[in-house]
């Protein structure tokens, strides 16, 4: 439940009833506005019963949450939450663009594509170091050399990094070199991660299911935040369907009904969901228009050669031309760069 406070309420208010929440064994969510303060409440709400707390001065009225997302919840927290990576915000204000290679193969190869993603506007370089892949036979990464490699491409051009863990190991060693953690697609649902990356300290950027619900997703972000740690950005990466033209089929109306669930912010992947370079762009421009906190896309000095997602991965000069394109669509937003 949430209980609305009246507006202007004094503090002494606020504060009697999240004490009155609190020594009933529940977990209280302020979220103070200009002048209404909402309080949410986590937890068994039946051991409010008979309590009253409509009588409590200063208590405009309350009102159920039947979702079982919570902290992640609109309602719990009703302005749009601005997640901060490092010297980079992530939130309605912004375009923030993620860009770098699906996997960092070379110390020479990481540096040179972090040099142009930085030229062309991009603000946190993403890397594979971990790699989850289909086939057991397919490359899966550096590991911790590729960690080390984005250390050292971060301090070099001031980008702020992300890489993808895939488990609490490789969490425990990323938390040590990036940013921002990623937990994608295939690990959702991966509760213990969550519960891993929730006490990890870092923000963490989560990707939806290859065929999870929105209510899903938005139930594994609550798994993270549960642990204490609000700074969750979630990201539309495709979802599987019977169409077999793209490698998943982008679901664009997830920006909005998001936008209409949960304050926190969402970003498209539009090369994971296309796998098709040519529909890179279309599909960044229509995610911006549609209302995107930012993208991630995938970006490689030499496409035909790379070890993981070549044929999805823009050039350095097909990103420049990217980035230039997307000005008047954040212009239109009231977006900029960040």
């Amino acid at each position: 439940m949430i209980i609305i406070m009246k507006p202007h309420a004094p503090d002494e208010s606020i504060q009697k009833v999240a004490h009155l929440i609190e020594e009933n064994g529940l977990t209280v969510h302020l979220s103070k506005g200009e002048e209404v303060t909402i309080i949410g409440v986590v937890g068994d709400k039946t051991r409010l019963a008979g309590k009253n707390l409509e009588l409590i001065p200063g208590v405009d009225r309350i009102v159920p949450v039947t979702e079982s997302y919570k902290l992640s919840n609109l309602k719990f927290h009703p302005s749009p939450s601005v997640i901060q990576v490092g010297s980079t915000e992530i939130g309605p204000n912004n375009l923030t663009i993620m860009a770098g290679p699906c996997a960092i193969e070379s110390r020479e190869q990481l540096l040179t594509i972090a040099r142009g993603v930085k030229k062309a506007g991009a603000t946190i370089l993403r890397g594979g170091a971990y790699k989850p892949r289909t086939s057991p036979y397919s490359f899966q990464g550096l590991e911790e050399e590729g960690l080390k490699y984005m250390k050292e491409a971060s301090e070099e051009t001031g980008l702020m990094t992300i890489c993808e863990v895939i488990s609490a190991a490789s969490l425990e060693t990323a938390v040590n070199y990036v940013d921002m953690i990623q937990i994608g697609a295939r690990n959702m649902q991966n509760f213990q991660l969550l519960r891993e990356a929730g006490r990890a300290g870092l923000p963490v950027l989560l990707k939806r299911g290859l065929s999870a619900t929105i209510e899903e997703w938005l139930n594994a972000a609550e798994y993270i935040m549960a642990e204490g740690n609000p700074n969750v950005v979630l990201c539309e990466r495709g979802i599987r369907t019977y169409e077999t033209s793209t490698r998943n089929t982008l679901d664009i109306s997830a920006v909005p009904v998001l936008k209409s669930k949960t304050h926190l912010p969402v970003i498209v992947d539009p090369s994971h969901a296309s796998g098709v370079r040519a529909y890179v762009a279309p599909l960044a421009k229509s995610a911006v228009a549609c209302g995107a906190d930012g993208l991630m896309i995938e970006v490689h000095n030499n496409p035909a050669c790379a070890l993981s997602d070549g044929p999805q991965s823009l050039t350095l000069e097909q990103f420049q031309e990217l980035t230039q394109k997307l000005a008047p669509y954040c212009e239109l937003e009231g977006r900029k760069f960040s």
